[in-house]
């Protein structure tokens, strides 16, 4: 392929297997990391580069072709302002800044967290968005991803989105919050997990989405990608239990009317810790929502056939051992 296109966030788990994607089919690829000592093992260019930093980014795009926009701040807990603030100004410094620089294709990294887990017992699709904001990452995807649809149609910008649902799969340099589930519980820190609605993929997929995005002049709009749907966390944690029987699993399962009491454990907990993992809003928002979603418009569009539910699990496994 002929130019430069740029990865921010190239160490992130979707970052560092996209960047893998890209140079397998003969990119010429350039990471943004916030700190070079942070980025992968990968024989590429990296440069440092803070979204926040408005200054740079017209550096870093000024020969770039095309433009994957990942670097963002997934996270659970921590300083929600800092979290909003990555999302939102950072998107709008990144896509400022190709747009000065003439990018020819952006694909932006979004979430189904943009899309919503209700209304409950339909399938979810490209035309649905978020309203319940009880996680800040939640709101950050839903905003920042809003913010990019508003520059692309106000500076003209060849702009795709894909909508990965929890990704899972090896090849990262830190756990994320989803791969968190399967390496935490693997370990026995949970003897029993509640029954969290939620999607997942193969971030194998997600990468391929990517490049195919970029790729296929009549891609467009957004990319809904969960093919393991309408499943719950502890569903995951089951099926991982009957792959791996040695590892320690946790075989029951906490229904959604029983979480009050997990929010008070939580509370407790946190007490000791300083941490807490689960709010009340949080809890409440899992019983309005469910994890069906619809992936037809990826596959249609795209060409996608899915890495199995079984290859989510082994490979975040293998991952961890």
């Amino acid at each position: 392929m002929a130019g430069v296109v740029v990865v921010t966030g190239a160490n992130g788990h979707i970052g560092n297997n996209l960047c893998r994607e890209l140079l397998e089919n003969g990119y010429k690829v350039r990471g943004t990391v916030r700190s070079l000592d942070k980025a992968p093992p990968l024989d590429m260019e990296f440069v440092e580069a803070d979204v926040l930093d408005a200054d740079v980014w017209q550096d870093v795009l000024s020969d770039a072709d095309g433009l994957f926009h990942l670097a963002t701040i997934y996270a659970t807990k921590g300083d929600p302002n800092l979290i909003l603030d990555t999302a939102n100004i950072g998107t709008e410094n990144v896509l400022n800044a190709a747009h000065k620089c003439g990018v020819k294709r952006i694909v932006y990294t979004s979430s189904t967290a943009a899309v919503g887990s209700s209304p409950k017992g339909v399938y979810k699709n490209e035309e649905n968005w978020n309203e319940n904001f009880s996680l800040p990452y939640a709101q950050a995807k839903t905003d920042s991803e809003k913010k990019a649809w508003e520059l692309a149609e106000k500076l003209n910008l060849d702009l795709r989105v894909i909508n990965p649902s929890g990704v899972l799969g090896g090849s990262f340099s830190k756990p994320t919050p989803t791969t968190e589930i399967i390496g935490d519980a693997m370990k026995g820190k949970y003897p029993a997990v509640p029954k969290i609605p939620l999607a997942f993929v193969h971030v194998d997929d997600v990468a391929k989405a990517h490049r195919l995005a970029y790729e296929i002049d009549e891609a467009n709009g957004r990319y809904v990608l969960a093919p393991h749907q309408g499943g719950n966390i502890h569903d995951l944690l089951k099926r991982s239990k009957q792959l791996y029987p040695n590892l320690k699993f946790p075989r029951l399962g906490i229904p959604l009317w029983l979480m009050p009491i997990v929010v008070f454990q939580d509370w407790f907990m946190g007490l000791f810790s300083g941490k807490r993992m689960l709010t009340r809003s949080a809890a409440k928002s899992f019983k309005s929502g469910d994890s069906l979603y619809s992936s037809q418009k990826a596959e249609t569009d795209l060409g996608l056939v899915w890495k199995s539910y079984d290859d989510c699990i082994n490979d975040t496994v293998e991952a961890y051992l």
